[in-house]
C-alpha cells in the first residue's frame, strides 16, 4: 500500500502539471490524432490529457521503484524451491552459515 501512494500522489502532481503546462501552450480545438481533429470536447480533451499525463508519470515513478529495491527485497522472491537452489544459496534449505560457499 505505501508503495502505491509512492508513486500514484507524486505522479497525480506532476500529471496536473504536465497539463497545466501543455494546455497552456497548445489549444485543445487545434490538437488532431492522426490527422483529423480531435472528436471530443474542451474538457474531454483536458480530462483525457490529464490521465495520459498521470499515466505517464505513474510508469516513470514505478519504475524507479522497481530499480531502488535492494538486494534482500530482489532475492526473497526466488522462484526456485529450497532444495533446488545452488550450493551455497543462503536460501538453501541445508545451507550452513559456517561453512564457505
Amino acid at each position: 500500500m505505501k508503495r502505491a501512494i509512492w508513486i500514484l500522489w507524486p505522479s497525480f502532481i506532476v500529471g496536473g502539471v504536465a497539463e497545466a503546462v501543455f494546455f497552456t501552450l497548445f489549444d485543445p480545438a487545434d490538437l488532431h490524432v492522426f490527422g483529423a481533429p480531435v472528436a471530443l470536447s474542451r474538457t474531454g480533451v483536458y480530462t483525457l490529457g490529464f490521465f495520459v499525463f498521470w499515466l505517464f508519470a505513474a510508469a516513470s515513478s514505478a519504475f524507479t521503484c522497481f530499480l531502488q529495491r535492494n538486494a534482500f527485497e530482489i532475492n526473497r522472491m526466488c522462484p526456485l524451491e529450497p532444495e533446488d537452489r545452488p550450493a551455497g544459496c543462503p536460501n538453501r534449505a541445508d545451507h550452513d552459515p559456517l561453512l564457505p560457499s
